[in-house]
Formats: C-alpha cells, sequence, structure tokens
C-alpha cells in the first residue's frame, strides 16, 4: 500500500494505490503507479506487504534538549524553562552539542522523520558550526531556525550563508519570541528575515498567563502577519485571534505532547481547521521526550476527541496523517518539494512494516498506522532518494557510540 498525500496519483483524500511501485531516481520522485517497468540498472527494494509513504514533517523542535530527556518532569512551563532549559544550555560547549545533537537527529530519523524544524536557541557562532555539522552527519533535511537575543544580522546572515546555504539539506529561519514589550526589536528580526528571504518562527500563547505578553498584537504591529509566520503552540488564542491567523495565512505548529506534559492547555485546532489555518505537527525538543511521529499523531487526534466528546471531530486518521507529512509541508513552505509522493517532488520516503506483534493483524491499515503505529515499525527511511534506513537498522551508524558519547556530554554537563 502506497499513502502518496496526493488524492490527483492515488485514489481517496490520502491518494491511496495498492500493490504499487515508486520509482526514485536522482533524489527526486520519477514515478508512483502499479506495475511499473523497471529501468535498466535499478536498484530494486521489494518492501511486499508493507506500508510506503512520505517522511514525517516535524515543524517545531529543540534538538539539544536531548540533554534534558525527562527532566524537571513535575514543572509547567516557566518552572521547566528555569530548572532545566536555562541552567542546561549555559553549560554546553561546543563538542557536547554536537553529542546532544546527533543523538537527538538521528533518533528522529530512526523513526521516520526525514524534515525537522529546530529552533535554536542563543548560541556562539562556534557552536552553531558543531550543531549543523550533526544535523548534516544525520542525514536529516533541516530547517535551523536561528535565535538571537539581539537582531546580530551580520551573525545570522553569516550563519545561513557560511554554514547552511552550502548544504543540499539545509534551509534557515529566524525565530523570535513575541511581546509587546519589544515590538521595535521584533519589527528588526522580521526584517532580517525578509532580506534574508526566510520564514519568521516564534512561539506564541504556550501558556496561559503569555496573554498579558499580547504576542499576536505584538507580531502584528512588527508587520510579521503572513504566510511566512509560524506560529508555534499558539493555544490560548482567542476567537477574533484565530480570525486574523486565518486571513492572513498565517501557519501553526500543534505540539500537542509538550503541551500535555507541561500542563500547558489544548489548541483549538477544530476551531483553527474550520477557519482553513495550515497546522502541522512539531515535537517541542525535550519536553516530548521522544521523537516518536505515531504518538504525537495519537495524541493530537485523541486530545481533541476527549475534549469535544467527538469522535468525527478534527483532526480525523487521514487528517493528522497529512498534518504529519505534506501539512507540516505547507506550513515551512516546503510543500512544493516534500510532503507528498509526488513525481517532481524529492524522495523523502518510509517504509513501515505492520508484521509485528503491536500492529498485526490487519484490518484497518490506515488506521492502524495512527492507533497502533510506533517507531520500530520504520524499516526504510529514504532522505533525497538516499536510503538512510534499512531492515530496521540506521545505515552507517554506531548507536552504540552515539549514545555512549551522549551519555559522556551530559556527565560533562553535570559537572560544569
Amino acid at each position: 500500500m502506497v499513502l502518496t498525500m496526493d488524492p490527483d496519483v492515488g485514489e481517496g483524500p490520502l491518494g491511496t494505490l495498492d500493490h504499487a511501485d515508486v520509482l526514485m531516481r536522482d533524489g527526486k520522485i520519477a514515478a508512483v503507479g502499479r506495475r511499473l517497468p523497471e529501468p535498466s540498472g535499478a536498484r530494486v527494494v521489494d518492501v511486499s506487504g508493507r506500508m510506503v509513504l512520505p517522511g514525517f514533517v516535524d515543524i517545531h523542535n529543540h534538538l539539544w534538549q536531548s540533554s534534558i530527556r525527562g527532566g524537571c518532569a513535575g514543572q509547567d512551563l516557566y518552572g521547566w524553562l528555569a530548572s532545566c532549559n536555562s541552567t542546561t544550555l549555559s553549560k554546553i560547549e561546543a563538542e557536547d552539542m554536537y553529542r546532544f545533537v546527533r543523538l537527538a537527529a538521528l533518533d528522529a530519523l530512526q523513526a521516520g522523520v526525514t524534515t525537522v524544524v529546530d529552533w535554536v536557541h542563543p548560541i556562539p557562532y562556534e557552536t552553531s558550526e558543531r550543531y549543523i555539522s550533526a544535523l548534516d552527519e544525520s542525514g536529516l533535511r533541516f530547517v535551523y531556525a536561528m535565535m538571537q537575543s539581539t537582531p546580530d544580522t551580520d551573525l545570522v546572515a553569516r550563519v545561513k550563508k557560511d554554514l547552511l546555504d552550502p548544504l543540499p539539506l539545509a534551509s534557515a529561519q529566524v525565530s523570535v519570541h513575541a511581546g509587546m514589550a519589544g515590538v521595535d526589536r521584533l519589527r528588526r528580526f522580521n526584517e532580517l528575515a525578509r532580506d534574508l528571504g526566510v520564514m519568521l518562527n516564534s512561539h506564541v500563547l504556550e501558556h496561559h498567563s503569555d496573554r498579558r505578553d499580547d504576542p499576536v498584537r505584538a507580531l502584528r504591529l512588527a508587520g510579521a502577519f503572513g504566510p511566512d509566520l509560524l506560529m508555534n503552540h499558539a493555544i490560548h488564542l482567542t476567537d477574533d485571534e484565530i480570525t486574523l491567523i486565518a486571513e492572513h495565512d498565517v501557519r501553526v505548529a500543534h505540539c500537542p505532547l509538550s503541551n500535555m506534559r507541561l500542563a500547558s492547555g489544548i489548541m483549538r485546532l477544530p476551531a483553527l481547521h474550520a477557519r482553513g489555518v495550515k497546522a502541522g505537527l512539531g515535537h517541542d525538543g525535550g519536553t516530548n521526550d521522544t521523537s516518536d511521529m505515531f504518538n504525537l499523531m495519537k495524541a493530537a487526534l485523541g486530545l481533541q476527541r476527549a475534549l469535544h466528546q467527538d469522535p468525527e471531530v478534527h483532526p480525523t486518521i487521514p487528517a493528522v496523517l497529512r498534518m504529519a507529512t505534506l501539512g507540516g509541508a505547507e506550513c515551512v513552505g516546503m510543500a512544493d518539494r516534500i510532503g507528498s509522493l509526488t513525481p517532481g517532488k524529492r524522495a523523502d520516503v518510509v517504509v513501515l512494516d505492520p508484521g509485528t506483534l503491536n500492529f498485526a493483524p490487519r484490518f484497518d491499515w490506515i488506521n492502524q498506522i495512527v492507533l497502533n503505529g510506533q517507531p520500530p515499525n520504520v524499516s526504510h527511511v529514504f532522505v533525497d532518494g538516499r536510503m538512510r534506513k534499512a531492515h530496521g537498522e540506521l545505515l552507517g551508524v554506531d548507536t552504540d557510540t552515539v549514545i555512549r558519547e551522549a551519555e559522556l556530554a551530559a556527565t560533562h554537563v553535570r559537572g560544569r
């Protein structure tokens, strides 16, 4: 079964094709269909009895926070930020940053995530070098979303030009915290993003107390409202704010597992969807604790059903699968390149093996992806046409070494 996420290629809203083939050539999807002729010299990967779909797109993460997985678990957002996030980041030197990011990036890749938007807190240029090296070496397609305490145009431009632009799987965004106390600074960051031709990426109304900062008004006054703005969390929106977001085609990242962990609240996803707002899914680093997109989809589905006591409320299972793939790509302006198995797009492809204890027997495979799927079901992963995982194992990766070096880095940080 191939889920193309393109109704023009397959059947139904997810573009489904049974007993189909996917042809990849030069890093792109060349063809999808039944009984495709085998080109001369092609390498055939037989995945009969399995499911093929686009790689998952994680549109909000902080990969360095693998350093604090499971930490400060009894805290809300601001307690966690003070107790775990801020105190740890300041102690991480460049080489240890590389180790933490490599661990998280490979964890995401093995779980079927092929694209990640990494919201990176302020770090020195030298640490950015090692951070980006870890992302690049993992094989992920990634967006490096840079946050600076002040609008350091030269530093952000240097990171983009020297470290990101040369990498075919890398791109950039400018990250901010929005609030009325810093509208002028926010305006400069927005101008910087426009000058660089990249999106602006902001945390918005993650905690109920964020209302006092009026971040939506601040972003509007800064001239940031539009399709080049990605809002993360966006939990505590008013009806009027949802209307404004829809009118300006602002995109949102839904992080249900992190929001649950931090007792932050539940995004008004059905109301956003009813107004046509584009939404994708995000893991949100150390407060998601894993890179499990199946768990994330199930949480996004279940939270709304429990809240509204309605099994048909948005997102449905097809809708949440789309959020995890093409919907995420739309949110970050990459739907012309990734998110569906449409011929001409980049070949970011995941194969799922349902022949496992947690998945079998077959009842309704599309439902079972969300309700039964787990990272061990991901048997193969391709990024830009290159096989990164096969038969359940990451290729060219000594997992024990990656874990051991991350443990060593954690020892260094705790000792500082």
